[in-house]
């Protein structure tokens, strides 16, 4: 089981770290943006990209190629990710109505992932705490997973901010 700490530099830039080993980087083109670029620790970049009517759709690109997607649903936020031709399904949803924690659920609804969000007031951003699974810490592009769930998180917490 890994615990990853992902702390934000400003309210656009978050940097992924385990053990003190940066994991790879978001950074968002702009303040309350979903348009981000991730970038891992072998220098890969990535485009998160907005789709559709309210942007109600985020697609994970690599040049053109689209690797995974999420949108929102009433349960959560619906992710389908497709590396390497091989497609799987998962749901990141509260862990409980007045949570701060989101948890990461697959198919057959195991929970894979923690994310626990500690909200800065100093700073007037969040920094979060990511518990992984055994099964998490074997899934092919974790790194860009983990990257991705944090901007879904984000993502979840400014649609959460825009409704209220």
């Amino acid at each position: 089981m890994g615990q990853y700490k992902a702390n934000s530099i400003n309210s656009k830039s978050f940097i992924l770290t385990i053990e003190n080993t940066r994991i790879g980087e978001l950074n968002y083109t702009e303040w309350y943006s979903f348009k981000a670029e991730i970038k891992l620790a072998d220098n890969s970049i990535y485009q998160l990209e907005p789709k559709g009517f309210w942007d109600s759709k985020i697609e994970l690109k690599k040049a053109e190629k689209t690797l995974l997607e999420f949108k929102m649903g009433w349960k959560g936020i619906v992710i389908k990710t497709n590396f390497n031709e091989n497609e799987k399904n998962y749901l990141l949803k509260l862990k409980g109505l007045l949570s701060n924690k989101f948890i990461l659920v697959d198919a057959e609804e195991n929970e894979i992932l923690v994310v626990d969000t500690d909200f800065k007031w100093n700073k007037f951003n969040f920094d979060y705490t990511i518990e992984t699974s055994t099964e998490f810490d074997t899934m092919e592009n974790k790194e860009l997973m983990l990257l991705t769930i944090l901007h879904c998180v984000n993502y979840y917490l400014t649609i959460i901010v825009a409704v209220t």
